[in-house]
Formats: structure tokens, sequence, C-alpha cells
């Protein structure tokens, strides 16, 4: 202990205001606690700063630019160009819109702020600190929410102007003629999309022989195909391994040599290989929490990591995804609140705003049989789909896939706009649905809905708009 510290008492706090931070210090306020809530950078973190809110309204726009493209068959003659700078104004609107919200609500619930990096001392002591200043706290409880940063290459330092991670894409004023992406998740499948409809010309380096390799093959078959349609450059196979003056350097994977390796021509240089857990920031083993191998916080149900001290969202195991953060954080809460909690899903959903769109939810039907169970399932084409003829965008299909009792353990779709099926999805599979709960609901006409309907139907073998 340093010498003169004093520390003040807090009944609850909260260290993040990312999605999982502050609404954890919401539920906990509304519950009675009196909460501190402690951030580093912006209210709303990653998500709603740089990440999940501004890359979808860049997709958003990236789309409606490349609408112009398409409409001359339906009898709309359409020019557009694209000016950067007001991109990134509209997108800053955006961002201000909601973090302004989400401190109205905090300060409406009667959460303080305190600008500021919390790390723990040891178990039972926060500091925080913030420019030159040095505070002190006590806490009776500690909700950690600190999320994720992302993975730098050791050969492709990331130097913030020819080399960035995504926050600096996002936030570009400048259009890159050439932009190579590396990696294949979901961050460079929906940056690639949004940045080649938008005219750069985009080349994605993928380690492995596919791109989003969390996701069956078929799927990725028709991301791929996509890709390829904007004229998205890939290359599989291949590491990242340096820069030169022309562009990204890269070899085979598995090569072990130089002698196979390529430049790939950029501008601009986006790493986007996925993101690890902030553990180390927040110093969280000093709190009495123990780390996984994976740099994860071992929790229990309760999202408890130590004596009076809960971790949610990126910290813990599983997807990296703001929604998960969210229902871990309403758990914490009520166990800090001493209210029993337990985070037990039977799914998260999984989304990738590229073109084609992805969602899953739940089992797919390969999945389930390497479960050992017997599974049976139905494609639905969206060729077969009214609504999706009205908007021409016919390309993919929806899945429902079923166990022996007749119950929906799966959903899977791939094409335009089908993230929005994912909470219909996700409720049937939460709920144990059963198929014919599915097929038997009436859905408006013509939805994308419907799509969930009609796979169910065909499941059960009452097909309409499909044989």
């Amino acid at each position: 202990m340093v010498v003169g510290e004093v520390a003040s008492p807090v009944d609850l706090l909260v260290i993040g205001a990312g999605p999982g931070g502050y609404a954890a210090a919401l539920r906990a306020a509304r519950l009675g606690r009196d909460v501190t809530l402690v951030e580093r950078g912006a209210i709303g973190g990653t998500c709603l700063n740089v990440g999940c809110i501004p890359s979808k309204t860049l997709i958003e726009v990236a789309d409606a630019y490349a609408l112009t493209g398409r409409v001359g068959s339906w009898g709309i003659d359409a020019t557009s160009t694209v000016d950067m700078g007001r991109v990134q104004a509209h997108l800053a609107g955006v961002v201000s819109d909601l973090t302004s919200g989400v401190s109205r609500l905090l300060a409406d619930a009667g959460v303080t702020v305190l600008a500021g990096h919390g790390r723990f001392t040891r178990p039972g002591r926060v500091s925080v600190e913030h420019d030159d200043t040095v505070e002190f706290l006590d806490p009776r409880d500690v909700i950690v929410a600190t999320g994720s940063r992302p993975i730098e290459l050791p050969g492709v330092p990331l130097d913030g102007d020819r080399v960035v991670g995504s926050a600096e894409l996002l936030s570009t004023d400048t259009l890159p003629d050439r932009l190579v992406l590396v990696g294949g998740g979901y961050v460079g499948i929906e940056l690639g999309c949004a940045f080649a409809k938008l005219g750069s010309e985009v080349t994605i380096v993928e380690s492995e022989d596919r791109v989003l390799t969390t996701f069956d093959a078929r799927t990725t078959r028709l991301v791929e195909r996509g890709l390829r349609g904007l004229g998205v450059g890939l290359c599989l196979g291949h590491l990242a391994v340096g820069t030169d003056d022309h562009g990204l350097v890269v070899e085979q994977a598995g090569g072990g040599n130089s002698g196979g390796r390529v430049t790939l021509p950029a501008d601009r240089i986006g790493v986007v290989v996925g993101r690890r857990p902030d553990a180390d920031s927040v110093a969280m083993t000093r709190s009495g929490a123990t780390l996984e191998p994976s740099g994860h916080v071992a929790v229990d149900a309760s999202r408890r990591a130590a004596d009076g001290v809960y971790a949610i969202g990126d910290l813990t195991p599983g997807p990296a995804l703001a929604h998960k953060a969210t229902a871990e954080a309403e758990v914490a809460a009520d166990a800090a609140c001493g209210l029993p909690a337990a985070f037990d899903p039977t799914t998260i959903p999984m989304v990738v705003f590229g073109d084609p769109q992805v969602m899953t939810v739940g089992l797919t039907r390969d999945e389930a049989t390497d479960a050992g169970m017997e599974p049976a399932a139905f494609r639905f084409p969206l060729a077969a789909s009214g609504r999706a003829r009205t908007m021409g965008d016919t390309e993919g299909t929806v899945t429902v896939v079923a166990d022996t009792d007749g119950t929906v353990i799966g959903v899977q779709a791939v094409g335009a706009h089908v993230a929005e099926l994912a909470g219909e999805a996700a409720l049937a599979v939460e709920t144990a649905a059963t198929v014919e709960d599915l097929a038997g609901t009436i859905h408006a006409h013509p939805t994308m809905g419907e799509t969930l309907m009609e796979a169910a139907l065909g499941l059960v073998g009452r097909p309409i708009h499909t044989r």
C-alpha cells in the first residue's frame, strides 16, 4: 500500500462503460444500489463508438450507394458520388445520438460516472487514474466489463496511418484506392463488402482455406461467391508476414520459406484478425480472479470471478458479442444485488452483415449429427420468397433444423436481410418451440419472416412454395 493512500468506500463499482458495463450499471441502480461507473474512454465502449454502430452505419451508406447501380433494370436512372467527409459526419451523428442517450439514462438512474482507468491494486481495492491524479476506491462489489482489444500481428505492426485496425478504417475520411484486409472473419467480411461497394479495390487475406471458418462450408461458399461478385479478391491459405513500399507481403500458410512470398499492392492495410480479452489492463488477477489459458476470466454461472467480483462480456468465455455482454450484465447485476441469477442461454445468435448477410442460431445439421443426434433439416430457397423477389435479392437460403422430437434446435440463413430473422429464430430455439409451432404461426405476407414458416412447412412435409 502506498503511504498516505486514502480510499473512498463505494457500494457497487462497474469498470467499463460498454454495452455490458452500462447495462449492468443501469440494472443495479434500478435495483437500489449506489452505482459508480468508471470508463477510461467514451461512454458506450468499443461497440458503440468504434465498432458495431459505426460499422453498420457505414454498411448502410455503402448499400445505398451501391443501389444506384442496381436500379436501372427497375426503371430508375440514378447516379451518386461518395463524399467521405460527409459520410464521417453522418457516422459521428449516429454515434453521438446513441452515446448521449446512454449518458442520459445513466444520469436519470443516479449512476455516478468517473472518467479514468480503473484497475485492481489488491482484493477489494481499485485505483482510478485520470490525467495526473489517482483516486482509490474500496467497493463492496465490482462488475468488470473492460471488453477486449485487437490482436496485432508481429510482422505487421499497426502504425495508425498505413497499417491500421478497424477503428481507424471506420473513421477514415479518405477512401483508399487499394485496401488489403488481413482476416477473413466477420469484421473483415463486413468491412470488405462496405469498402468494395464504396469503390475501393479490396483484397482479403485469410490463413485458412476459406473465410468465416466458424460457419459451415456451404454458407462460406455463398459468402465467397458474394465477395467475388463485388470484385473482392480472396487470398486464402496465406499469412501476412510483413510490409514493403508497395503493400502487404504474404506467403503460403505452412510454407516455411520465403521463396513463395508475394506483395499485394495496397494504399492501406487493415489488420482485423480478431480480439483478445482485456483482463490485463484492469489487473484482474489482483482481485483474486483467475484467468483461463485463453486469457478469459474464469467465472461461475452468476459471472462471479472472486468474492464480490464479477466479470462479463468479452472477458468471459464465449463469443465476443455485444448482445452476450448485455445479457450477462443483467445476470451479474442481479447476483451482486443478492438475487438468484445464472447465465445459461440455450443459444446466442450470430450475424455477419456482409453481402449476403449470414445468420446462425443453435446447431447446424452437421453439428447436431456430430453431437450424436439424428436431426432433420429443410432448406428453403430465397428464390421462392415473394419478399425477396420484390427486393431483387433472391440469392440464399433459410434452414430450420429439428431433433427427432420435432423441436427446433437450429436455424441458419444466408442472403439479403436475413439478420432480421435472428430474433424469431433465437426465440424458437430458446423456448424449445416445435417445427409445428413455426409452421402453424401465421406470418405476415410478404415478409422475410415467412421464410422461417416456409422452411418449417417443408420440414413437416407440407411445403407451399417449394417441392
